[in-house]
């Protein structure tokens, strides 16, 4: 089969974007992050990696990707790079069920606790899993350490930061709010702030799942993992799930996204409840690094 020819740029666009180009960009964001970009994603591609082009100067995608491919980009761009492609849609108590699960799962359990949020964008899922702690202990300075790591640095100052539009948690419960938040005045008038001692809970690092070491200690009495894999192939998925096992207490649990289905990718998981996993017989954590 003959390959498509090139098409003829857009007059919109202030740049050309070629079948080859998306061929590439593919190839880049799979070789650095895992991610699989489908056929569809070829505009959204173009929108995010043209604000790049223009940031660096830049007069063609071809360009840009050949500093990218000929290692004569600094590592900052490959950052910014993989930042530009990472969707990052999350919000507090987002598939609600899995919170009561989790503060279930932690109540009589040895402490100090420690969970794992694999995937922590803008915070919303972290400081969630802190609330929710806090509220099993009673207090806002529960025994427990919660690591979060996202592959965009950008979202993870966001999420140090805990500032967040009042639209974000007009949802959630007033004593929640007053428990948890603070009200912005002044300048940050329709804001909230996420309370020091909920902050102090949360560790916020970088951590791309495909590197070849995390910058982790286990093991872990709950892992969220959750709508991350939906962007990696079977391959990835199965790799990512085996390097999970080390890494959980016994009885730990393992939380996924509605649409991720762990078993089809590993079978060192078996199903306990809705998107809830915990290991299969014979898959034992142990206190390593990975």
């Amino acid at each position: 089969m003959k390959p498509a020819p090139n098409k003829q740029p857009d007059p919109g666009k202030i740049f050309e974007f070629t079948p080859r180009d998306f061929a590439r960009v593919r190839a880049l964001i799979y070789r650095q992050a895992g991610i699989s970009l489908s056929d569809g994603k070829h505009e959204m591609v173009y929108s995010r990696l043209a604000r790049r082009l223009r940031a660096r100067g830049m007069n063609s995608f071809a360009e840009y990707l050949d500093s990218l491919e000929n290692g004569t980009d600094d590592s900052e761009e490959w950052v910014a790079f993989t930042n530009a492609l990472t969707t990052n849609l999350t919000a507090f108590f987002r598939e609600a069920h899995h919170f009561p699960v989790l503060a279930e799962h932690i109540r009589g359990r040895a402490t100090p606790l420690s969970i794992w949020c694999s995937a922590s964008s803008t915070g919303e899922e972290p400081y969630s899993i802190a609330m929710t702690v806090c509220e099993v202990f009673g207090t806002l300075t529960p025994p427990v350490t919660i690591v979060a790591t996202d592959i965009d640095t950008n979202v993870l100052q966001t999420a140090a930061n805990g500032v967040y539009p009042m639209e974000r948690v007009e949802k959630m419960e007033r004593e929640r709010l007053k428990q948890f938040f603070q009200r912005g005045k002044g300048a940050q008038s329709g804001m909230v702030r996420v309370r020091p001692e909920l902050r102090q809970l949360v560790t916020f690092q970088p951590l791309n799942l495909l590197a070849p070491s995390w910058a982790l200690n286990g093991p872990f009495d709950a892992i969220f993992c959750r709508n991350v894999m939906i962007y990696f192939d079977k391959p990835t998925q199965s790799r990512i799930l085996t390097r999970f096992v080390p890494l959980m207490k016994p009885e730990g649990l393992l939380f996924a996204g509605h649409s991720e289905n762990f078993m089809y990718a590993s079978d060192a998981f078996k199903l306990r409840g809705k998107t809830v996993y915990v290991l299969s017989p014979g898959q034992g954590g142990s206190r390593v690094s990975a």
